[in-house]
């Protein structure tokens, strides 16, 4: 055999070694697994806190009560306003007058009358006792003695009417003067100089003593939890907070929403208008916590999760019921177990089953 065919088949032996040598190395690397890289967590116990139990609420800021103030004089002209919207009032104090020059006519007309009747009154009177006093003589006949008396009767019973009319002129008149019926805080005005109003017709709208309440909407659950006396901290839109005192709750839930409203009590105070919104909430005390940091808690598919930690180093994906949160942490109602170890950072990453590798915070 030559030098060169030595060396071809040289060449040849080794190129088929290596492909076999290549081979093999590659088949043993398929039959076994790789591993899944271990993701890094810290690890934490829930801890058991005593936390205020509170309930958030919005709802409109409203008067207590308005009360309306109209007219009860019909046909007369409206002479002076005397008070505006935003005007403070007392209870009493004039706020508009009517025409008053017709009322104190019908009034004289009505004392002329009453004078009249009370004279009229007088004549029957004297009639009357002087036909008792003939009674019996045989000078009067019993059916004239009986007219004296009838016609006493009569101008009696006129005498009263007109003693009623004069009654009711002068309430009328009084009633030229539209007062306040309550101190408090007029919140709208309809009167106008020169204009006639038919009786009941609205003059003002007062917000009786200035009160202002806020009317918090609540489903059904949150309802029966709240009761007369409970404190109630209200947020306005630049910031302020106020607090409050429950006064009332509605014995009823609208049909429609299903929800009912909780009257509020609220300070006198320069900043609340009727009509503006406020947020709050309703402090119903203190009650045991079991809670976890918020970042412990994971939603995936509208569920809350946690990752606890198993003993294999691995961790079991848990669904568990969340509650209150205050700053940084979360109540957890149900799903975890007190002594549990669960994974506090790196949970968006997790997935049941996971190897992870702890470490400290």
């Amino acid at each position: 055999m030559s030098p060169v065919a030595s060396s071809l088949r040289f060449l040849v032996i080794s190129l088929a070694a290596a492909t076999l040598s290549t081979a093999c190395g590659e088949g043993k690397g398929k039959g076994e697994p790789t591993p899944r890289p271990a993701l890094t967590v810290t690890v934490v116990h829930p801890s058991t806190e005593t936390w205020p139990v509170r309930i958030p609420a919005n709802g409109n800021i409203e008067a207590w009560q308005e009360a309306i103030v109209g007219s009860d004089v019909p046909s007369l002209r409206l002479a002076k306003v005397l008070a505006d919207v935003g005007d403070t009032v007392k209870a009493g104090q004039v706020l508009a007058v009517f025409d008053d020059e017709p009322v104190k006519i019908e009034v004289a007309q009505a004392r002329a009358a009453l004078a009249q009747a009370h004279s009229a009154m007088e004549i029957a009177h004297d009639d009357a006792e002087r036909a008792r006093a003939l009674r019996g003589t045989g000078a009067l006949t019993d059916q004239i003695i009986a007219k004296y008396l009838t016609t006493e009767q009569s101008a009696r019973a006129q005498l009263a009417a007109a003693q009623a009319t004069l009654d009711a002129q002068q309430l009328r008149l009084t009633r030229t003067r539209v007062r306040a019926p309550d101190n408090g805080v007029i919140s709208s005005r309809t009167a106008t100089v020169g204009a006639v109003f038919s009786p009941g017709g609205e003059l003002f709208r007062l917000i009786r003593q200035g009160r202002l309440q806020w009317r918090a909407e609540l489903t059904d659950a949150e309802l029966k939890h709240v009761s007369p006396g409970a404190k109630a901290r209200l947020t306005l839109t630049d910031g302020r907070t106020i607090n409050g005192t429950v006064r009332m709750v509605a014995p009823t839930l609208d049909t429609r929403t299903r929800i009912g409203f909780a009257y509020v009590d609220l300070p006198t105070d320069t900043a609340i208008r009727p009509g503006m919104f406020a947020r709050g909430e309703f402090d119903l005390g203190e009650r045991t916590a079991m809670t976890v940091p918020l970042q412990a808690v994971s939603m995936r598919e509208a569920f809350n999760y946690v990752f606890q930690l198993e003993s294999n180093g691995s961790v079991r994906q848990l669904k568990v019921t969340t509650g209150r949160r205050i700053e940084d942490r979360v109540e957890i109602l149900d799903g975890l177990a007190p002594e549990a170890k669960i994974a506090s950072a790196g949970t968006g990453f997790l997935n049941d089953g996971d190897p992870v590798r702890v470490v400290d915070e």
